[in-house]
């Protein structure tokens, strides 16, 4: 989902049915009680968010109609109530950084090609319209929109307001849920939904592109020309929204999104990453094949390309374009990018499945890879972000290491890896 939260609302099931089960237990070492802890909720409200939010230019009136009723949602994910501390370990719970075997699951991707093959003929007037105002192709807007919310098919149960207020009070990335409600209140300000519609998902994303309130304000598009932007029930506007999005995050047009291929042996792993850009045909100097057989296209031979490698050695190698880095501008994930990307070809070309299988990676603890994370910067590598999460710089900082120590590069944390690398 734009706007830095992650996950299509699809995804997101598994993760929020453990978050439930953990409300059944005790709260961890809370010096409130869960009243206490509404009754300061609400303190909050009044004393803390209220006032941010008329400087915003939000009224009483709409304050009071947002927040009528609206209590805590204890069965949230993430959530760090007051006088309890993050866990110390996690799990890679979030579907889009965890097993990849499991998340490109054939079913799934094969049920989503054929209704979205349907779906494009269906719209095809509307999507050449989009395509001409955007440039953005129509089987990639059809991709995320079965990606986000299967094609606009899935249920929005949660109270937008709840859960960004809930989150912005007691979550591990409050600034950001903050800031979130805060355009969530300007939309309801603004009429283009009440509160009372303003349906989203656990983490506050919202209607059929799952916007965060923060991308609708700044995306959503009133394409059906009704006087306001509906992402949740007007399919024009949703469609032109996501083209509308990605033309702005970059998405150029007339390229591919990238190429599944054969990385020799010889040719090593640690050149990942936008920052490594060369043009294609560099690459396939250097032995670097497409593992469908075909030549590259003749209008992407001279542009710049990326090497890509999500679960490094084990797992399907890529040449991706920059607008691979686009689509994880949408939800900033590999996995996410090239799961848009697979489906897109299958929708516009009736592809399948990537050719290579995923090893039996992602399984490791966040608090694992973290620790060899911060060894690595402690050798003097950049791994990115030292967040538990095995980015292309990290990947890339493995390999390197990994061969300078005599081991063979695997490009990809695994719990062998663990003892060696101090």
């Amino acid at each position: 989902m734009p706007g830095r939260a992650k996950g299509g609302l699809l995804a997101q099931t598994a993760s929020v049915l453990f978050a439930a089960l953990l409300t059944l237990l005790p709260l961890p070492a809370l010096a409130q009680s869960k009243p206490d802890v509404e009754r300061q909720f609400q303190r909050w409200i009044a004393s803390d968010l209220g006032p941010e939010a008329r400087k915003a230019g939000i009224s009483d009136k709409t304050l009071k109609a947002a927040f009528d009723g609206i209590k805590l949602n204890w069965s949230l994910p993430d959530l760090v109530p007051p006088g309890s501390k993050p866990p110390k370990q996690q799990d890679q719970s979030q579907a889009e950084f965890s097993s990849p075997g499991a998340y490109f699951n054939e079913n799934r991707l094969q049920t989503l090609g054929l209704a979205g093959r349907g779906l494009a003929g269906t719209y095809a007037a509307g999507l050449k319209k989009i395509e001409a105002a955007y440039g953005v192709p129509g089987e990639i807007i059809i991709a995320v929109w079965g990606r986000e919310s299967g094609f606009g098919k899935a249920k929005l149960p949660y109270s937008a307001i709840e859960v960004l207020a809930t989150k912005a009070f007691m979550s591990t990335r409050k600034p950001m849920f903050r800031e979130e409600l805060i355009a969530a209140l300007t939309m309801i300000e603004r009429g283009d939904v009440s509160a009372a519609t303003m349906k989203g998902s656990w983490a506050g994303a919202l209607g059929q592109p799952q916007f965060m309130p923060t991308s609708y304000l700044k995306y959503a598009v009133d394409f059906d020309k009704d006087g306001h932007p509906d992402i949740w029930n007007s399919v024009p506007d949703t469609l032109a929204s996501i083209a509308n999005y990605l033309k702005h995050e970059g998405w150029q047009a007339g390229r591919d999104w990238g190429f599944e291929v054969s990385i020799p042996e010889n040719v090593s792993c640690a050149q990942e990453g936008p920052d490594l850009a060369k043009p294609i045909s560099a690459w396939a100097s250097t032995g670097i094949t497409r593992i469908s057989g075909k030549a590259f296209p003749a209008s992407e031979i001279k542009s710049q390309g990326m090497m890509l490698l999500p679960a490094g050695r084990n797992g399907p190698e890529f040449i991706v374009t920059p607008n691979f880095y686009v689509l994880k501008e949408y939800n900033n994930s590999d996995l996410y990018a090239l799961f848009i990307g697979n489906l897109a070809d299958r929708i516009a070309h009736g592809g399948g499945p990537f050719q290579a299988k995923w090893g039996d990676v992602g399984k490791m603890l966040r608090s694992d890879v973290l620790a060899m994370q911060k060894a690595l910067v402690a050798k003097g590598y950049d791994v990115g972000n030292v967040d538990g999460l095995p980015g292309f710089k990290t990947r890339r900082s493995l390999g390197d290491w990994q061969a300078k120590a005599g081991i063979s590069p695997t490009c990809y944390p695994d719990a062998s890896l663990k003892a060696k690398l101090r």
